[in-house]
């Protein structure tokens, strides 16, 4: 069965929310970087919302990397009872949904996916096939 029209408009609020909430109260450190909320999904019931987090790291080097939004992760978890706070205090809910942090990897996949493409030496499509009307 397809997501509920409350569940998205929940979600899509919760999202604004804490996006709101990084730019204006929480300080850690951890969240200096290029971080944002991607998406929110929340359960039939509300019981549960799954936020996804995306944060763009400037290292190259795969295990700072990988610390990093390991870090960005730990910082939303220590931060997750002001973020419930923030949302019953806003949101007219009787239950707070759970709150589960997830890294959004679509930016890394679809990175990865151009990569492979390129790599099968693939020129431009339109170019091979179809002559342009100038041509005729």
């Amino acid at each position: 069965m397809g997501k509920g029209y409350r569940q998205g408009r929940l979600g899509e609020e919760i999202r604004r929310l804490i996006g709101e909430l990084l730019l204006r109260e929480i300080k850690d450190p951890r969240l200096s970087g290029l971080v944002s909320v991607s998406a929110v999904e929340v359960t039939s019931d509300g019981s549960y919302a799954t936020v996804y987090v995306t944060a763009l790291n400037t290292s190259k080097d795969q295990e700072v990397a990988q610390k990093e939004k390991e870090d960005v992760l730990a910082a939303f978890k220590s931060a997750k009872g002001l973020i419930k706070r923030e949302i019953g205090r806003s949101i007219k809910l009787r239950h707070v949904p759970e709150l589960i942090f997830k890294l959004d990897t679509s930016l890394e996949y679809g990175r990865h996916i151009s990569q492979v493409i390129s790599s099968l030496g693939i020129e431009d499509y339109k170019s091979e096939e179809e002559p342009d009307e100038e041509d005729e």
